[in-house]
């Protein structure tokens, strides 16, 4: 595994972090819990100790999943990253979306950032993860009904407690982060950027370079759809958030296909899969700092860690680009 510095800080994660949010089932169509457990555990002896997580995953699910995984870890060893700023449970701040939990209740989601529920956050978060401090503290997505000042001022005072340790933010434009930046030192973004989705190279990736930000990419997979995994007709459980979208498309599953199929004898070349050559294209790209990916089970837990022994040089990098570059999707 290799492990990368976020921003200017002295916090180093690895450069695969285990993203959580399948683990807390929500949107997901379910999860396992003992898998989930498993997954983060094993990743940890490869080398993955960072795990991202975040309170809405699964309404709390995530966490709890998380704090049992790592109990018996040395805490110096693991990096916690989680969130806040997504609240089921308040009716307050910028209303986000109409959704069920994990038991099919209907349950309305508001983005809300306000310096109280932020400490209030701080500390469930703390209590699901059997911790006593977060190591990279995140507003999941901006509310517009608080201002920024307000919501770093909480997390200056968490970081003064000794809660937290550092500030990211998630879903920001380099807008956003120039505004944050007047009240807190921020060390990252956590944006969603894959080989099908690269529209943070116009401006996020430029201001985050220039300012020693770390960029931490979600979804480099997009969602399973670059694993080479999901043919047309692919037929998703009745919860899962991916059917509504458009990548997942017969025709978008038809190019991606076509694609991967050009890629392909490359990463047979290096004993990879497509999808561990996709990994570690991503973490290749300029101002990406790591790759959070998702897991279900161990065995996709291991492969993803494992993407890391890959070795790629600028030429395959740049035969790569050239190839993806005449993808097109139909939106």
């Amino acid at each position: 595994m290799e492990y990368r510095k976020l921003g200017d800080s002295d916090l180093t994660i690895s450069v695969i972090t285990f993203g959580a949010w399948a683990a807390g089932g929500w949107m997901w169509g379910g999860t396992e819990r003992s898998e989930a457990v498993k997954a983060i555990q094993e990743s940890y002896h490869v080398g993955v100790t960072s795990i991202d997580t975040a309170p809405i995953y699964g309404q709390g699910l995530s966490e709890e999943i998380v704090g049992e995984a790592i109990k018996g870890f040395p805490r110096d060893k693991v990096q916690i990253l989680t969130k806040y700023g997504m609240r089921w449970d308040l009716a307050k701040g910028d209303f986000a979306m109409h959704s069920k939990d994990n038991s099919g209740r209907d349950i309305d989601i508001y983005k809300y950032a306000g310096k109280e529920s932020i400490i209030e956050e701080c500390e469930n978060s703390l209590k699901r993860l059997g911790t006593d401090y977060i190591d990279l503290y995140q507003i999941h997505w901006h509310d517009k009904t608080t201002p920024i000042d307000e919501t770093m001022e909480a997390v200056t005072r968490l970081i003064e407690q000794g809660k937290v340790r550092y500030a990211g933010v998630c879903n920001y434009s380099a807008e956003l982060m120039r505004e944050a930046a007047k009240t807190i030192n921020l060390v990252s973004n956590q944006v969603p950027y894959s080989m099908v989705k690269r529209d943070i190279e116009a401006e996020t990736v430029p201001y985050c370079i220039e300012h020693n930000k770390a960029i931490l990419a979600y979804s480099p997979l997009e969602r399973g759809l670059l694993t080479g995994k999901m043919k047309p007709g692919h037929e998703f459980a009745q919860d899962d958030h991916r059917a509504s979208l458009y990548f997942f498309k017969d025709e978008n599953l038809k190019r991606v296909d076509a694609f991967l199929d050009k890629i392909k004898p490359m990463a047979d070349d290096k004993q990879a899969t497509v999808g561990q050559l996709v990994l570690r294209w991503t973490v290749e790209q300029p101002g990406i700092t790591i790759a959070l990916v998702g897991a279900r089970d161990a065995t996709q837990a291991l492969q993803n860690a494992a993407s890391m022994d890959i070795k790629l040089s600028a030429e395959e990098i740049g035969q790569i680009t050239e190839e993806l570059n005449k993808l097109e999707l139909v939106k």
